[in-house]
């Protein structure tokens, strides 16, 4: 299994321990950490990073041309929209709509999928092209796809454990380190290499912050 499958599905596992937790539940329809997003919706998004998976390898292969991971974030309209944009909004909705049956369901999806999943992607191609269909006439690769999913759940794992008042997720040190490296390529993409390098090295030079997104 690759480095990205292996790192994505402890991201996954982490997600899963976060949600069974009875402060998630608890906060379910109050106001999260992230502006207009409450907990369940969050807790929503977090779980579709995942329940996605499934779907998403039982489709056909795409045609749509395969493009590179920050090629991805270039072309991603919610990258700095604002937070009631079109798609900023569209993403809350279905974030919602995707636990509106309740903390308690939300869970057992999650933990029911993640063993089938961990065999599927054992077996799967990393080369294989694969898309959402709310991205754009474009696709990743099985592997970058997994990227950008271990990125979103350790992100929002951490928004969410933040909202609840609970300790953030602890991820794998390698899964740690892929998430650290995507967002370090898209803060310098943003921000330009010589402000992230002085960010993390000089700080009498660093500029401000040197967010990813």
């Amino acid at each position: 299994m690759t480095g990205a499958r292996r790192d994505f599905l402890a991201a996954a596992g982490t997600a899963e321990e976060l949600l069974r937790r009875p402060e998630v539940a608890g906060a379910w329809q109050r106001p999260s950490a992230l502006a207009r997003w409450s907990v369940g919706g969050l807790a929503g998004h977090l779980a579709y990073q995942v329940l996605c998976l499934p779907e998403l390898l039982a489709a056909a292969v795409p045609a749509e041309p395969v493009v590179g991971l920050l090629e991805h974030y270039a072309r991603s309209a919610w990258v700095g929209a604002a937070l009631d944009a079109d798609v900023n909004v569209r993403i809350r909705q279905g974030s919602e709509a995707f636990a509106a049956d309740g903390p308690a369901a939300l869970h057992r999806r999650l933990a029911a999928v993640l063993p089938e999943l961990a065999g599927t992607l054992a077996a799967a191609d990393g080369t294989r092209p694969v898309r959402l269909p709310f991205w754009g006439p474009w696709s990743l690769t099985l592997d970058d796809l997994l990227a950008t999913r271990t990125m979103e759940l350790a992100v929002h794992g951490d928004d969410l454990a933040v909202s609840v008042g609970v300790p953030g997720p602890e991820l794998p040190p390698e899964a740690f380190e892929s998430v650290v490296v995507l967002l370090t390529r898209l803060a310098a993409r943003r921000h330009g290499r010589a402000a992230v390098l002085r960010a993390l090295s000089r700080a009498e030079r660093a500029r401000g912050s040197i967010a990813a997104f």
